[in-house]
């Protein structure tokens, strides 16, 4: 506790006791691979702003089983901050959270912000539906222009369509994707992937 002259204040953790108090747990869970106890170690953290949170975790990002937790409460203290929305999302689908649960809070993103693309990537890709999937990453695909990871998602998912489909409209989409990706690409490895995909999916007959 801090105290002044009739007054008592609890005393504010620091932001680096957050970060060695995560760096902490998950060398203990490296070590003997005890998931109960991690979760347990990050319930035990501290309340502090979460600002203080998402920067002790950041190395911590590529790890769901931690940063989840952590994020957890980043997006119960600001429920609409996108971001946050988006990286507790792909932790749990990182961790087989499964569709359902991630699509809600991809949709939530999205109306916190609608210029986050993590946001509608999440949303196309936990569309089970395979043509529904395809239509997303379409939208995805003609709101964001320039994202190359949505345009090669709409061509893969148009190629699989039309492959389990016998679907020339959906052929004719992953035939014109993969163009454009071609005409974009200076990665001659890239190339020749794209020009030997486009090749095959044009002998396709029906």
């Amino acid at each position: 506790m801090v105290s002044l002259p009739g007054l008592i204040f609890p005393a504010m953790p620091d932001s680096l006791d957050i970060a060695v108090g995560i760096q902490q747990a998950v060398d203990r869970y490296k070590g003997d691979g005890d998931m109960a106890a991690l979760q347990g170690s990050l319930a035990a953290l501290p309340e502090a702003p979460p600002a203080d949170y998402a920067a002790a975790v950041e190395p911590f990002r590529d790890m769901p089983e931690v940063a989840g937790p952590v994020y957890e409460r980043i997006v119960a203290a600001e429920p609409d901050n996108a971001r946050a929305i988006v990286i507790l999302a792909s932790a749990y689908w990182l961790s087989g959270r499964g569709p359902d649960v991630v699509g809600d809070l991809a949709t939530r993103a999205i109306a916190a912000d609608a210029t986050n693309r993590g946001a509608w990537h999440l949303w196309a890709l936990t569309e089970g539906n395979p043509r529904e999937r395809t239509a997303r990453w379409k939208q995805v695909s003609a709101r964001f222009a320039d994202d190359l990871l949505a345009r090669a998602n709409l061509a893969d998912n148009a190629a699989a369509l039309a492959g389990a489909e016998q679907d020339y409209e959906a052929l004719d989409l992953a035939i014109d994707s993969y163009e454009e990706l071609l005409e974009l690409s200076d990665v001659p490895e890239q190339r020749e992937a794209l020009g030997k995909a486009i090749a095959t999916l044009k002998a396709w007959k029906f």
